[in-house]
């Protein structure tokens, strides 16, 4: 692998630490609002961003390439309303989406096939955590003002666990 893409996945990589970074800040908002299913949801968000952190971290010193960390940015700790931080999570999201392009597009151009296929999975992950969050989003503008329906949905996401998947 050149340099250039090289750098780009000890990028993407510390984007992913900051990603979790990022849910852990929403968890802790919804732990103050005393929405605990809320923060179980964005707990275990933050927890599949460190895996696939980890993931990259494996794939640069299975390739005999040094993984670098990086100081992560404040994230935004305050959110007026959890549509505002379902909103601001799925801009997230839809931002790591244009970043895994880029990196394809960096493999691609350097005809690096194992980090192509390795990319794979996660442009993969992207359409699915996409998707959820506008599905959470539509949820939550559908609900308004219904306590009932609103807190039906954080006992929903109280039951929330990850699972690494499988290798």
């Amino acid at each position: 692998m050149k340099d250039e893409l090289v750098n780009a996945l000890n990028e993407q990589m510390n984007f992913e630490f900051y990603s979790a970074h990022v849910y852990l800040a929403m968890a802790a908002y919804c732990s103050g609002e005393s929405l605990d299913g809320f923060a179980n949801f964005f707990l275990i968000q933050a927890e599949e961003e460190r895996f696939h952190a980890m993931k990259i971290y494996k794939f640069l010193n299975d390739r005999d390439f040094r993984a670098t960390l990086a100081a992560l940015p404040e994230p935004k700790n305050e959110y007026s309303s959890m549509l505002d931080a379902f909103e601001h999570a799925f801009a997230h999201e839809q931002q790591n989406t244009t970043r895994f392009y880029h990196l394809a597009d960096l493999a691609l151009d350097e005809r690096e096939h194992a980090t192509i296929y390795f990319l794979k999975w996660f442009i993969d992950e992207q359409v699915e955590e996409e998707a959820l969050f506008s599905n959470i989003i539509a949820k939550l503008k559908r609900i308004e003002t219904d306590s009932n329906a609103f807190y039906m949905l954080d006992a929903e996401f109280a039951g929330r666990t990850f699972t690494a998947p499988a290798e």
